[in-house]
């Protein structure tokens, strides 16, 4: 009879545990942050996914649906109220909403159809992470920027610079609605209003008519979630697709063929947003092929754009080959033209004066121009962090990006705002579980560039994983240390641009090779030497400080985590610190991979078995990137490793003959690494 009872005791628990672990649904990241907000609901619209939404009214009657199928008692009665001519709604502008709990009952009111879609994603962002409001209390909520826009790097045969995450949603293959529908219902609960479909290198022919045609399809169904569509163009397409001898600025008929060109993209798609261009930078053509100015080129786009409303946002990512300081040139370029852009032009500049990198100081644009219209280009694919396998929390850099504007004393109060998206037909969307909160924390720093990564990462994690404390704790405190950490194990103290020659995944501070140009080359700029390292920018060498205003200047000057990016600097200063670093970010990174072991009874086995080689992969990595930089940068301070450093696990000429990269990565290419020094 005990034998019995203890069976039956272990039947009973195994069956509770079975049901219990039911509730951890199995999953393969395609759910993004749906996953518990809207557990009976999913992403599609139940079995109606066959039909699109025709208008936002649509999109808002089954949004309000899923709101009461959420579980929460006080959505389930909430009530929807569209008052167009009530002044505190029209306070909030297009956008803006109001959440209201009236006696238990949630009331969600907006001065438009637009913001009551917005209001009604956040009930539902609020309902999952336990923060409706209480009975009379009111949360009202706006947009401090107007645009807020994804930079789709997307090419017209399905392929994605700087992708990680598969092929295109839009381009080499005939479109998804559904998928487009869920791409839709993504960006608009976080607030992302445009998207640019295809890559800032852009071919002439995306303006052929049968790719408008394609635009305008997907803008069809972007449209009811409140997203218009931009495109990028290239400066040439006169010449290459319109058969005209020039793309001069200044030439009647190069004017008259781009006025015709947007009045047929506004006959297709009537809300069409506007270009995106890239213009006389890394080989693209541009105005300076005609000895005219870039504001000649952004505002003859910017007249035939003018009559529908349509902007032209034009990159500032200019850099000649071999010049003294390439942090120096956007701004000598376009501080002269100062006031000369019209009106529906939006100068976009790189957070950063370099290229996306771990760290790198505020671009000193942002204060000099004073005149003209700016816009912070961010970049959401991990293209220098680790890519879709390290987990790097991209809202930290972006959060220290506004921090140090307004301590420059600039406004970020921007027209609009743009991020390079990491999104493609992987079944995650971006190529891992993790790395999709970039795509929610773009969407809602864009939105208010002062929430702090910490929420954003907390809001994430109970909508996409758990809301179990066990869980969210532990795991917001790895998001917020994981950019720390890739600048540690990667590039400390203002080391920038140390990656592989042809990639940007691996370090190769040695990269050097006869015949390319010098600013493509890690030499260039970590300038290691006998007597120390480090990129002069100071009065004594390129003066790019000078280029900065107090007091954000002497910040730079003098701070330890831009040590090196400012200042050649002797390697008895150097080496310490550098070491120091590295050996932390590699504790960081072995430790996120220990803290999301501890995680699996949290999370369904699909999504903790694939992230979790992610994490080892990452950890693996950051040895690679230390052993490799410290070696290599040992070989010019001949300096011992001090003491508590551990010994490198790898061989400077072994990681100088092994390329270490993502492409096609297989659970075969850690057996084919160099083997560790035991």
């Amino acid at each position: 009879m005990k034998r019995l009872l203890t069976i039956l005791t272990i039947i009973s628990f195994l069956l509770t545990a079975s049901a219990s672990m039911n509730v951890l649904r199995a999953a393969d990241g395609h759910s993004l942050w749906f996953y518990t907000a809207y557990p009976q609901y999913g992403i599609g619209y139940g079995t109606d996914d066959s039909v699109l939404p025709k208008t936002m009214q649509e999109v808002i009657d089954k949004e309000y649906d899923a709101l009461q199928n959420s579980g929460d008692p006080l959505l389930k009665d909430a009530k929807l109220n569209l008052w167009r001519v009530f002044s505190e709604m029209i306070t909030l502008g297009e956008e803006g909403y109001d959440i209201y709990n009236n006696n238990g009952t949630i009331q969600i009111e907006a001065a438009t159809e637009k913001g009551l879609l917005y209001g009604i994603f956040a009930a539902g962002r609020l309902s999952a992470t336990g923060k409706l409001p209480k009975k009379g209390e009111t949360i009202q909520d706006k947009p401090i920027c107007p645009l807020r826009i994804l930079n789709h790097w997307d090419n017209l045969n399905g392929t994605i610079e700087r992708g990680f995450a598969g092929r295109s949603i839009f381009w080499g293959k005939p479109i998804d609605d559904k998928t487009i529908l869920e791409y839709a219902r993504a960006n608009a609960s976080v607030g992302i209003n445009g998207t640019v479909l295809n890559n800032v290198n852009s071919s002439p022919q995306m303006l052929s008519d049968e790719n408008i045609k394609k635009a305008a399809h997907v803008a069809k169904i972007l449209r009811p979630y409140g997203i218009k569509v931009y495109l990028s163009v290239n400066f040439a397409s006169p010449k290459v697709l319109g058969g005209l001898p020039t793309a001069d600025p200044l030439d009647p008929d190069v004017r008259e063929w781009w006025k015709a060109k947007v009045k047929d993209i506004y006959e297709a798609i009537p809300d069409f947003g506007g270009f995106l261009v890239k213009a006389n930078s890394e080989g693209q053509p541009g105005p300076g092929d005609y000895k005219r100015t870039h504001a000649q080129g952004a505002n003859m786009l910017a007249e035939a754009l003018d009559p529908y409303d349509g902007i032209v946002m034009w990159r500032a990512f200019v850099y000649a080959a071999d010049s003294p300081d390439r942090a120096n040139q956007a701004y000598d370029e376009f501080m002269p033209l100062d006031g000369q852009f019209r009106d529906n032009v939006i100068v976009q500049i790189k957070n950063g004066p370099i290229d996306f990198q771990p760290r790198e100081p505020v671009s000193p644009l942002f204060f000099g121009l004073k005149k003209t219209k700016m816009m912070p280009e961010f970049q959401v694919t991990q293209e220098y962090t680790g890519e879709s396998i390290h987990t790097c929390h991209l809202a930290s850099m972006w959060r220290e990006f506004f921090d140090d504007i307004q301590y420059g004393g600039a406004s970020i109060k921007y027209p609009a705002i743009a991020g390079v998206a990491n999104i493609g037909d992987s079944p995650t969307w971006c190529g891992s579980d993790m790395t999709q909160v970039n795509w929610y924390a773009f969407g809602r720093m864009a939105w208010n560039p002062t929430l702090s990564p910490k929420q954003i990462a907390e809001e994430w994690l109970m909508q996409t994983f758990s809301t179990d404390r066990g869980f969210v704790k532990p795991m917001t405190k790895v998001l917020c240390e994981s950019r720390e950490a890739v600048v540690n194990y990667m590039m400390p103290i203002g080391l920038h641009h140390i990656f592989a020659g042809n990639h940007h995944y691996g370090p190769e501070p040695w990269y050097a090779p006869r015949g390319v140009r010098s600013d493509w080359t890690p030499p260039y700029y970590h300038k290691a030497a006998a007597d120390g390292m480090g990129f002069d920018r100071t009065a004594t060498g390129s003066d790019n400080l000078a280029q900065y205003p107090e007091p954000i200047r002497t910040k730079y000057a003098t701070a330890e985590q831009y040590l090196v990016y400012f200042h050649h600097a002797p390697w008895s200063e150097v080496w310490p610190l550098l070491c120091s670093h590295y050996d932390k970010g590699v504790k960081q990174a072995e430790g996120f991979a220990r803290t999301w072991t501890e995680m699996e009874r949290y999370v369904d086995a699909e999504r903790f078995a694939a992230q979790k080689r992610k994490f080892d992969r990452q950890a693996m990595d950051a040895w690679w990137w230390r052993d490799a930089c410290l070696l290599y940068f040992q070989t010019f301070s001949n300096m011992p490793f001090p003491k508590g450093s551990p010994a490198p696990r790898f061989r400077l000429d072994d990681l100088q003959h092994y390329t270490l990269r993502m492409d096609n990565y297989t659970a075969a290419d850690i057996d084919r690494l160099p083997v560790p020094r035991q």
